[in-house]
């Protein structure tokens, strides 16, 4: 009897073991946590700082100020080769490694923009619009004798066309003076008609401006002093006897004529 009973004893001895090795498994499953995958989400968010990061460095190309040389931003002024235009901005600008500032005009009527370093102004001529004493005076010119001289044709064209690019109100007054024709007179050449045009351009230009009116109304009241000239009263007897003109159709061969008679 003894014996029988101390075999469940010895039973429940090697039960004992069994249930120690399942507690021993149990913690095993905390390892689980050890290969989470949400530690990968930060190196996934630090890519997009790198992209953010390329368009930081830029580079100023311009710098914009307001006045410059006594001119500013807005202003018109006057550009003697091109005639009246207007400042639309003045800029600095890096070319060639070396910063410049310039005046940016805008020319409507030709289309074209212009850029003039500010440090070359005075020796581009450039100025700001006449003064209404200045417009007067040219209008005046205007109602005065024609003065041509009793050179070749050639020769007055280049001095016409220095006085146009020259700048000055009155210089250019003189040259549509001078070359103006009424109806009463010979017809113009062709290169007499260009300079007269591109005068009478650079005039009514800046008279309009000035007098804040339009081209037309410009070339109205410049062609209402012409017509006030002495010239045109008796311009009938001055074309028969050519007073005071060598060649006023501008025909080469009474060029040519006249030379031979200054060589003689």
């Amino acid at each position: 009897m003894p014996h029988k009973t101390a075999k469940p004893a010895a039973k429940a001895t090697v039960a004992k073991p069994a249930a120690a090795k399942a507690s021993a498994a149990k913690p095993v499953a905390p390892k689980a946590p050890v290969a989470a995958a949400p530690a990968k989400a930060p190196v996934a968010a630090a890519k997009p700082a790198v992209k953010a990061a390329a368009p930081a460095p830029k580079v100023e190309e311009k710098k914009v100020v307001t006045q410059r040389q006594g001119f500013k931003a807005n202003e018109f002024v006057v550009y003697p080769a091109h005639g009246v235009g207007q400042i639309l901005a003045i800029e600095e600008q890096e070319i060639a490694g070396a910063k410049l500032e310039l005046f940016v005009i805008n020319f409507i009527k030709d289309k074209m923009t212009l850029r003039v370093p500010t440090a070359k102004v005075a020796n581009v001529g450039m100025r700001k619009l006449s003064e209404p004493a200045l417009v007067k005076k040219a209008l005046e010119t205007l109602k005065g004798r024609a003065r041509v001289k009793r050179t070749m044709w050639s020769r007055r064209a280049q001095e016409y066309e220095a006085k146009i690019n020259s700048g000055d109100i009155v210089a250019i007054a003189e040259v549509v003076r001078d070359l103006y024709r009424s109806e009463s007179q010979p017809e113009q050449s062709y290169s007499e008609r260009q300079l007269y045009e591109a005068a009478l351009d650079r005039l009514s230009r800046e008279i309009a401006v000035v007098q804040h009116s339009t081209e037309t109304e410009a070339v109205k009241e410049i062609e209402a002093q012409l017509a006030k000239s002495p010239r045109r009263t008796n311009a009938k007897a001055e074309a028969a006897d050519g007073e005071g003109e060598a060649d006023a159709d501008g025909d080469t061969d009474g060029d040519d004529t006249a030379v031979a008679d200054e060589a003689a």
